[in-house]
Parts: C-alpha cells; structure tokens; sequence
C-alpha cells in the first residue's frame, strides 16, 4: 500500500480548495495562483486509473490542482500554461537502474522521458560525497544502493592500506562528470579473492556507513566477483533484514540454481528482493524463472525484477563474465559480440587484444520471444540498465522508454498503454517507496504528488538510438517537468535548469 503525501505548511490551506477542483466550476473565493498549468491533456495516473482529458496545475513544485475546466486564469502573472491538446501527460518516468550518472547520460534520459534515474544494481562507495556531487548539477533526480562489490574489496585488507584503497575508491566513484561501473574491472585480483567469516563485520560496517549517508539498499552484482561464496551472499541477506532494507541483485550466473539461492536466501530472511534484468539472467528459461518469482510472490514473499526492452545485454569485456566458459554461459560466441568503441563484431583475435585493453561490448545474445513474455507479465517493472554515455553505447541508455511505449504498445500491442505506464511509474516508485520515502510523492498524477511528469505524443514516441549508430535522444517526448521545473520543452533541451534531487534511502541504524 502507498505511503500518505506529505504536505508542506503552505500547501495545507490550499488542499481543501484544490480538492474542488475537479467540478466544472470554481467558487469565487478561490484565488489560488498557479506556477505552471498543463492544459488539455489526457491524464493517465496509474494508480487511480484516471484517464480522461484534464487541466493540472502546479505551485512551488507539487501538483495542486487536478480540473476538469480550464484553470488559465488562476495562473500567476509569472506562470506558464503548456498546452498539452494531442498529448499524454503520465507521472515522470522512474528508471530503478542505470550505470550512466553523469550530466550528459542524465540529458539522455530526461529525452526519455525519465525524471528519477538511480543506480541500484551495483552502487556507489562513498554515498554522501556521490549525492553531494550532483546536488544542483543534474536535470533530473537521481540516488544509488550501497555497493557490495566495492564494500568487500576494503573489507579484504587491513590497517593503512584499507584506507588508502578506500580512499582511492570512494574518489573515483564520487567523481561527479565520470559514470565508472565500479564492478567492471577495478582490483581483479579481489574479485577472486574469498572474504572469510571473520571478515563479514569489517563488510557490514562498510555498508552500513553507506546506508547511513542514504544509501537506498544493498546493490548485489556477484557475478562480477567469483570469490563471492554462497555463505557471503546469505550473510549479507542476514545483514539486509536487520536493517528492514532490500537487496538489488545481478545473480551470479544465467543458471536457475543461481535465482534460486537468492530466492531461498529472501524466503528465508524475508529479505525483501529486487532482480535486474530478468531477460539477460533467465535467457532460454525465462519461463521457468518468471514462475518462480510469481509463485513467490503468489505465497506472500517480497520479491520483483525487471526487464529492459532490447535482444542484447552490455558490460565491461573485462569482467569476470568473460572468464573462460562465457560462450557455454551465454550461448552465443565471438561474433556476437559488438566492440563499442568501433562498433565491430569480435574474433578470436580481437576478443583478447580488447579483453586485455578494457571497455563496453554489446552482447547480442536474446530472442524477442523473451522479452515480449517478460514485458508482458504484469509484474514485471522496466528499467534500462543504462550504460554510461559514449559514442555507440548500448541504445538502451537513452531509449528504453520510448521503445516499450512506441515499439511495444503502439506498433505491436504487446501492452497497452495505461499498463506500460504502470510499469514505468507507479510500479518502481511503489517498490521503493519504504526505502526511500520521497518516492510516495513520485510516480502518480495526483494532488499533493511531486510534479515530476512527461508529456508525450502517443503517436510519435519512439526510440532513435540504435546499435548501429549509438545514442540519439527519443521522438516524441515533448515536454518533461522536474519538481514543476521544464527541463525538455517543444522537445528540446532547456539549458541551465537543474531541479534534480537526491533520492535517498532511509538512513536505518543498526
């Protein structure tokens, strides 16, 4: 169930009066003065299922007023009035995981429609100084988990040394114009390493100042650290739940022993959990794994992932997926492998000379069938995976929204509209809400919500992105709001606005 808005001072007088406001008329007492009124547009909100023609106003960064007649002549003399004839207007788009942090991954998304990015899956070292960074610097909100991968590698050394590495750590994952995945390549050698009994405290403690500083959960990308042990991962499920948080999790292998030891370890901790990227996880036993999880669900257990709408998946060519036996794991070889810096498919040859230098590769490795059936299930959120900017990324860091609801709703009805909607809004902002309170203003169009919103063409959204060309910013997007703020306009960007916010997780003490 959603948490109740909270309303400031301000607002408290002018509720009873916005509450009206859905009525043909208008009493003449009322002289509410509105920031920004949308006119005209069909208003989806998921969570009342409103869909209808409507005129929402907006003071100071909240949605006040929801109206079936006109409300242009309560608007200041400073406001703005968008008319949105011909267009959706939908709560912001909220994306549970995306790698790409920076300013210009940032503009990518909000051109997607996006006003609330996160970086759930792996997390950040160092979470304080990381959301400090962005403060007043990004167009849209953003956040992070605490990172299990880079918490371990400090909890493997001792005295002077942790701290230096520590140190050096925390740096490059606070550096505010870079967009590091801290689990592609860095300290290999700890990657490997077993993190013995007597050194779980030493981990916990790590995470635990992260959560502290607002951390929204534990990111768990084990894959990418073979020496991550089965009695390590349920440790730190042990951990989760005295803290009443939730762990975001890339299991350790496409295998279903691999979803199964988390599911157990969740089961058995009531551990809530979140699986990334249940399309490039499950692959061929997509079926057999999105039963799990609805059976799981279905016997009262916290459980949910996502899927993000593309046939290929991307990492660093360096990790630890690319260990020996990656081709039996992803059923796939050299050739399907796309070098992004040059956009070539790989051999033999060029595997090793690029494994050995470091960076992003696409791997094409899915069906449609896969993510059509995931896309397809109810429960099941999308969310990008978004890949740090850079010519020929993955196309999934700046369309993934835009595809589901041009390729997936319009020209193939795969869902409807109102449903995909949901799973770009409501659905994420309704998973995070207990662990990071401001996410129940987010994702509804509703009085007293954050007036995150996007306003798009139902007709013309699409993505533009492409694995052949790279990152292009998506069609259709007309306008999107942070806070009541336009950070897209007509469909451009407005330049030198930075309402962002940090999202952050609750700060739960041991």
């Amino acid at each position: 169930m959603s948490q109740p808005f909270s309303v400031s001072i301000r607002h408290l007088a002018t509720f009873a009066v916005c509450s009206l406001l859905c009525l043909p008329t208008l009493g003449a007492e009322d002289d509410l003065q509105l920031d920004l009124v949308i006119a005209n547009g069909r208003v989806i909100d998921p969570e009342t299922e409103l869909d209808a023609i409507r005129h929402v106003g907006i003071v100071d960064g909240s949605i006040v007023a929801i109206s079936t007649s006109p409300l242009s002549d309560q608007l200041s003399p400073t406001g703005e009035l968008i008319d949105a004839s011909g267009l959706v207007v939908a709560p912001g788009f909220i994306d549970m995981h995306t790698h790409g942090q920076s300013e210009t991954s940032s503009y990518f998304m909000a051109h997607d429609g996006v006003t609330t990015t996160l970086e759930l899956e792996s997390g950040v070292y160092g979470v304080e100084e990381w959301l400090e960074a962005r403060r007043g610097k990004r167009p849209i909100h953003f956040g992070a988990s605490a990172s299990h991968n880079t918490a371990r590698i400090i909890a493997l050394h001792e005295g002077q040394d942790a701290r230096i590495l520590a140190s050096s750590l925390r740096r490059r994952h606070v550096e505010p114009n870079g967009d590091a995945i801290p689990y592609a390549g860095s300290m290999r050698e700890s990657r490997y390493a077993t993190l013995t009994p007597d050194r779980y405290e030493l981990l916990r403690a790590e995470i635990q100042e992260d959560l502290n500083e607002g951390a929204i959960g534990i990111g768990l990308a084990h894959q990418y650290s073979p020496g991550v042990n089965e009695r390590e991962v349920y440790d730190l499920f042990e951990f989760a739940a005295e803290q009443s948080g939730i762990i975001f999790t890339h299991v350790r292998s496409s295998e279903p022993l691999a979803m199964q030891e988390v599911i157990a370890n969740s089961v058995l901790t009531s551990t809530p959990l979140h699986i990334v990227h249940v399309n490039s996880m499950a692959l061929e036993n997509i079926d057999l794994i999105l039963n799990m999880i609805s059976r799981a669900q279905a016997n009262g257990f916290d459980i949910s992932t996502e899927v993000y709408p593309y046939t290929a998946a991307s990492t660093g060519l360096e990790s630890a997926l690319f260990d020996e036996g990656w081709q039996n794991d992803f059923g796939v070889s050299y050739d399907a492998l796309q070098w992004v810096a040059t956009g070539e498919r790989l051999n033999a040859e060029t595997f090793e000379l690029y494994r050995a230098q470091g960076g992003p590769v696409i791997i094409h490795m899915m069906q449609e069938a896969w993510i059509d059936r995931a896309l397809s299930e109810d429960f099941v959120i999308v969310a990008s995976d978004g890949m740090p900017y850079a010519p020929g990324a993955h196309p999934r860091s700046a369309g993934t929204f835009s595809r589901v609801l041009g390729r997936y709703v319009r020209e193939r009805g795969v869902l409807d509209l109102p449903s995909a909607i949901r799973k770009i809004t409501l659905m994420p902002a309704r998973r995070l809400e207990p662990y990071a309170p401001q996410m129940a203003r987010k994702g509804r169009v509703q009085i007293g919500a954050d007036a995150d919103l996007t306003l798009f063409d139902p007709e013309r959204i699409i993505d533009t992105a492409t694995f052949e060309e790279g990152l292009s910013y998506s069609e259709g997007i007309e306008y999107v709001l942070v806070m009541g703020t336009p950070v897209i306009r007509n469909g451009e960007t407005v330049e030198g606005e930075f309402p962002g916010q940090a999202i952050t997780g609750s700060g739960l003490l041991p």
